[in-house]
């Protein structure tokens, strides 16, 4: 049984083995929002200098070889490998101008004869080796090719080894980085069809948040989660669009709703969602929308929203909505574990799971199977050349300087148990979010 991306949250639910919303485990909250997220599928061409970061949205095939000639990978002498003596020296005769990278072929030297070639000039006609010039012995027209320092084939690039004509260069789907943007221009490409950005809104919600510049009264705080989710949406290449701080009032959250809806592909919002909270930010998500409300066996972050909210009756505008936990760990926690990868796919991205480094605790780590934890930790190299990781110390998740302090979030599975001083770990390293 499936559901296509669009579907209700009733038919992907009833896809999932085992669905619980009050025990739902990482793996499943995962498979939920993978089947549930839409793709953009607006394009737009690119100049392609302002191409990086964005989402590939056609294949990009190459119309030439690279390299266009078979050329030498190094200074030296070009030579024909049927020429080399079997386990002797062979003394070939010089003939010829240099070849130089960017002038034509030049034609075929006599047999036992080589030409002084210069890196990424084009081969000879009929040659097919080049010996490097520190191995070279060279006396007037003489070079004099030692035994063994050289086969046939040796430092030649072969026409179209990097790429053939008619090759698939980039996938689509792929997020482009720096080297692809140079790879496209080694094609002689000027633009490229890229995904329309994402869009992104999100707000807070809270009466005790304040932003930052407001007088601090007794028992507020100022709203942290605003601007880490704006900084991680910034590095993920999606338009980002602060809605500011939402008070827990219905008439002004559903206001923010229906106007996220309006300018955005995806709303995220903090607070609210958790038991015992004010439950104004529940209800108007699910009035608004197709939503479920999950608890998550997972540490910290364990209450989340998700599904679709609307601007009107018909649903002309909607939105996919994330509603995260208040705190400013578990925010972080949850927007890595569940939102980063259904955003990357919402614009057309194909998400790769991130990269995992096996490291050493350097202390007892203390857990229970069944859910899934996030510690924050310091990975550092050892003297033995192994990694350890410590923890930054108290976990809670409302302590952000511990995230700030950490270099990766150690990972422990939902089926692990506890760990003893010395067993290794997964951790995420915080470079590989970027």
């Amino acid at each position: 049984m499936s559901a296509k991306p669009g579907s209700s949250v009733e038919a992907i639910a009833s896809c999932i083995a085992g669905y619980d919303p009050n025990a739902l485990s990482v793996e499943q909250a995962r498979e939920f929002i993978a089947r549930f997220v839409p793709r953009v599928e607006a394009v737009e061409k690119l100049a392609l200098r302002s191409a990086l970061g964005r989402v590939l949205a056609a294949d990009v095939v190459s119309p030439i070889d690279v390299p266009a000639h078979d050329n030498s990978a190094m200074d030296g002498y070009a030579l024909r490998g049927s020429d080399l003596a079997a386990g002797a020296p062979t003394t070939l005769r010089l003939a010829g101008a240099t070849a130089f990278a960017g002038g034509a072929a030049s034609a075929a030297p006599p047999s036992g004869s080589c030409v002084r070639i210069m890196t990424g000039a084009v081969m000879p006609a009929g040659l097919d080796t080049v010996l490097p010039q520190e191995f070279a012995q060279a006396q007037g027209d003489a070079v004099t090719v030692p035994a063994g320092v050289v086969a046939t084939g040796d430092n030649r690039r072969r026409r179209g080894e990097d790429l053939a004509r008619g090759e698939v260069a980039l996938a689509a789907g792929r997020v482009l980085k720096p080297a692809d943007i140079g790879l496209v221009a080694s094609l002689g490409q000027a633009e490229l069809a890229v995904r329309r950005r994402l869009r992104v809104a999100f707000f807070s919600t809270g009466d005790e948040l304040r932003s930052i510049g407001e007088p601090l009264e007794p028992g507020c705080v100022y709203d942290s989660n605003r601007y880490t989710i704006h900084a991680m949406l910034t590095r993920l290449g999606v338009e980002p669009i602060d809605m500011g701080v939402v008070r827990d009032d219905p008439a002004a959250l559903e206001a923010a709703f229906r106007s996220a809806c309006e300018c955005a592909d995806a709303v995220l919002t903090s607070g609210g969602v958790s038991v015992g909270e004010a439950d104004h930010t529940k209800q108007v998500m699910a009035r608004l929308g197709d939503v479920a409300f999950w608890r998550i066996a997972m540490r910290p972050g364990r209450p989340m929203a998700f599904g679709r909210v609307e601007a009107g009756a018909s649903g002309a505008n909607s939105a996919v909505l994330f509603g995260l936990p208040g705190n400013p760990v578990a925010v972080m926690v949850t927007f890595y574990a569940f939102v980063r990868d259904a955003l990357l796919a919402m614009a057309g991205a194909t998400p790769l799971p991130l990269p995992l480094l096996r490291a050493r605790a350097t202390e007892a780590v203390r857990k229970k199977p069944g859910r899934t934890e996030y510690q924050r930790g310091v990975v550092t190299r050892a003297s033995d050349g192994d990694w350890d990781v410590a923890l930054t110390g108290a976990q809670g998740s409302g302590i952000l300087r511990s995230m700030s302090v950490a270099n990766g979030l150690v990972v422990l599975h939902h089926a692990q148990g506890s760990v003893e001083r010395g067993g290794h770990v997964d951790v995420i390293p915080f470079d590989a979010l970027v």
